[in-house]
């Protein structure tokens, strides 16, 4: 490594963030990148611990002290480089994905982990500001033909790689703007949607087509793409939202997280038509908001929430009060159960934890409170606790409780794939094949609600299975 010393000789040091009471004036990033004599030093930090256990922790397996050497040597486009040959769009998962790579970090062991999140993005950031980031156009066409069903970063890792192989790739999208929930889930004070547009237009100049505002099974038959391409690769992720099942959840003001953030990210792209919404226009201006779910999308619908301007924000957790750190003797490499606050938390709200929801309260036509009460955990088994009732006062409750899957109505139902036994598209990680010929299935849709970072490298390895299957031989990284 660049200084074998430097984790003894330096502290972490990781991004800083404006202000609260700053920020939630607005919709824009708020994250300020350290300044590259700072980066050199984090990037020191890597330890040449001979058998780098954040590769594993990394789900598309980024070469990280790779490219913390060359950073730590000032060589930022070789970094790049290094960057891109294992993540197609390390902007987006150097801001919104949790770092599995950090909590394996060596140093993790005794000490703070290497910040190689900051670092991945800090690296992205520069290739794009020094226009090192260039549309690879293939050599030669191979003359096939393949759908990719979903603009989520599985699509869009699987349909580029295709088409740097040289493929003809089209990217249906039932959305009226391609991302998925890069788009329309995750706030744009997390991640702006520029981002997005931008690899767009590197994507089409490699020789992507995207269909926006044609969703197969709906607009598009899936005997069509049968009929017209070599190879369908469905990356549709898993929309099916967990539900509420208690009295009076039917009432109006219940409403599910991603119909509130959806409407917000596309307020902020100029769109009118949020006050035709199908159940209208929803804001928590003003309301005192109670937020099913304690994981990341509970965290953006507190963020978002509190930008809108409500009276107060409460996010209810069924599970326990996680500890405020891990015992990293019996968890490391492994990701840890502890207690997270995120930086919509720091914005301010009231967190509960171990509480289960009985009744939603209303007049009929609005809702008024959320009736709950405690619950203890004895051998994973949940009791309510006697006496613990307790109602919160509720204009506005949103369901952020995950996914059960992928929808099955249109897409699924007309292309016959076999499902598992949790609903999912059935296929391996090898071939990524599904039970229908010529038809794959990666990312969400596959194996379930999971992180960005698992979709791009899903995308990838049923890219590179795609295009062994129409060409026999394959030159594209798993």
């Amino acid at each position: 490594m660049g200084k074998e010393t430097g984790f003894l000789e330096l502290d972490r040091r990781d991004r800083d963030y404006l202000d609260p009471a700053e920020r939630v004036h607005n919709y824009r990033e708020f994250v300020v990148q350290p300044d590259d004599e700072t980066l050199k030093a984090q990037a020191s930090r890597c330890m040449n611990c001979g058998i780098p256990y954040c590769h594993n922790g990394c789900p598309v397996n980024n070469i990280i002290p790779d490219w913390n050497h060359l950073v730590y040597e000032g060589d930022w486009k070789n970094a790049l480089d290094v960057l891109h040959s294992t993540n197609n769009f390390p902007e987006f998962t150097g801001r919104v994905c949790p770092a599995p790579c950090e909590a394996s970090c060596t140093l993790n062991i005794i000490d703070q982990p290497v910040t190689i999140k900051s670092i991945e993005c800090a690296i992205v950031d520069r290739g794009w500001r020094e226009g090192w980031i260039l549309p690879q156009v293939p050599a030669k066409r191979t003359g096939k033909g393949i759908a990719v069903v979903g603009s989520g970063p599985a699509g869009l890792a699987c349909a580029q790689q295709l088409a740097r192989a040289g493929h003809t790739v089209v990217v249906f999208e039932k959305s009226d703007r391609i991302g998925g929930l890069l788009r329309y889930g995750i706030p744009d004070f997390k991640m702006e949607k520029h981002l997005i547009n931008r690899r767009a237009v590197q994507m089409e100049a490699e020789g992507v087509e995207f269909r926006t505002s044609k969703e197969v099974g709906v607009d598009v038959s899936f005997k069509s793409l049968e009929e017209n391409f070599d190879a369908i690769v469905l990356a549709g992720g898993a929309e099916e939202a967990r539900g509420l099942v208690i009295p009076g959840a039917e009432l109006p003001g219940v409403r599910l997280a991603m119909e509130f953030l959806t409407q917000q990210n596309k307020r902020n792209a100029g769109d009118e038509e949020v006050r035709a919404a199908p159940r209208g226009s929803l804001l928590a201006t003003g309301k005192n908001v109670v937020v099913i779910g304690g994981g990341d999308t509970g965290s953006d619908c507190v963020g978002t929430s509190n930008r809108q301007g409500a009276k107060s924000v409460t996010q209810l957790e069924i599970m326990p009060k996680p500890p405020e750190h891990e015992d990293k003797a019996l968890t490391w490499p492994d990701w840890p159960l502890k207690l997270r606050t995120s930086s919509s938390h720091e914005e301010g709200v009231d967190r509960d934890w171990a509480v289960l929801t009985k009744r939603v309260v209303g007049d009929g036509e609005n809702v008024t409170g959320l009736e709950c009460v405690r619950i203890e955990w004895n051998d994973g088994k949940m009791e309510e606790v006697p006496g613990s009732e307790f109602t919160l006062e509720a204009e506005l409750i949103l369901l952020a409780m995950g996914f059960t899957g992928p929808k099955k109505a249109g897409l699924l139902d007309q292309s016959g794939v076999e499902l598992s036994e949790r609903g999912n598209v059935s296929a391996n990680t090898e071939s990524y094949a599904t039970s229908q010929p010529k038809v794959f299935s990666c990312g969400d849709m596959r194996r379930g609600q999971s992180l960005v970072v698992w979709a791009i490298r899903e995308g990838r390895q049923a890219a590179r299975a795609v295009d062994e299957f129409l060409m026999g031989v394959s030159e594209l990284p798993r």
